[in-house]
């Protein structure tokens, strides 16, 4: 019998990943391109010149400590010296903070603009301009104006998140299908409950996208917001094990970061599936 479509996707991937890791663990091991390299230079590069052998961790290394770490995730050994389990949560924390208050703003008023030609017109140049700038970009003034890094932090991820959701809604909402409000104003149904009950569940699956490409950028931004603002994060972790030259650590806060952003894309796309197709 035939292996079905998914079993093969599978296989194929896991011969991806052992190919790459193989070819990566023989990478490390050949220190011929070091072997000329001064090694205080080497040192402050992350490389090494002595005994042949790159000193970028291979994946056994990274194996190593991704065990450790997930043996003993919140391990507390100082402010500098936290386990990245404990890491995580503070920007997760973050993100969810700076990201509920987005939906607050964001969704009211987007609904505001799709049901308003007026306001649509009138707020567009606003939302246009203040869309591209960088996120990043508001944390000087942020640090200046609000005197706390971890709010910025926090106000840096509203900023990112509101725009996605804001322009999402007020698509949707613009976009229902006229007959339904024609229905709904034939029947004389209020407008609080046209919204609940015509509006939101038509518009819902383009708001929830809206809302899953915010939570991507957020996460993606907190991390540098953390490496400017530091003291917590796992932002401020990739920096601090830069700083101490631990590579394998860099390289499984990075894998963590993956995996956190991929199970917050998940689950935003399980809340927009549901609402699309609901049972």
């Amino acid at each position: 019998m035939a292996l079905s479509f998914r079993l093969r996707a599978a296989i194929l991937s896991v011969a991806m990943l052992l190919a790459f890791l193989l070819a990566w663990q023989l990478a490390t091991l050949d220190g011929s391109a070091a072997s000329n390299v001064d090694p205080e230079y080497a040192k402050l590069m992350g490389q090494t010149a002595v005994g042949g052998k790159s000193a970028m961790p291979g994946p056994l290394d990274v194996g190593r400590k991704l065990w450790a770490h997930l043996i003993d995730p919140f391990y507390y050994k100082g402010p500098n010296d936290q386990g990245i389990g404990t890491q995580l949560a503070y920007s997760i924390l973050r993100v969810a903070i700076g990201f509920g208050a987005a939906v607050v703003v964001a969704v009211p008023l987007g609904f505001l603009i799709g049901l308003s030609p007026l306001f649509r017109r009138a707020l567009d140049p606003f939302i246009q301009i203040m869309r591209p700038v960088s996120p990043l970009a508001w944390m000087p003034l942020a640090l200046y104006t609000i005197k706390d890094s971890n709010i910025s932090a926090v106000f840096v991820i509203f900023i990112c998140s509101i725009w996605p959701m804001l322009v999402n809604t007020a698509f949707a909402v613009a976009g229902v299908r006229k007959e339904w409000l024609n229905v709904a104003r034939t029947l004389e149904v209020g407008t609080f409950r046209k919204i609940f009950r015509v509006i939101l569940p038509a518009a819902a699956p383009t708001i929830l996208t809206g809302m899953r490409i915010s939570v991507s950028i957020a996460w993606l931004v907190i991390v540098a917001a953390e490496m400017l603002v530091g003291g917590t994060g796992i932002g401020y972790f990739v920096w601090n094990e830069w700083n101490n030259l631990s590579i394998a650590n860099v390289i499984n806060a990075i894998l963590f970061i993956g995996v956190i952003g991929m199970l917050l894309d998940q689950l935003l796309g399980f809340f927009t599936r549901l609402v699309t197709y609901p049972e």
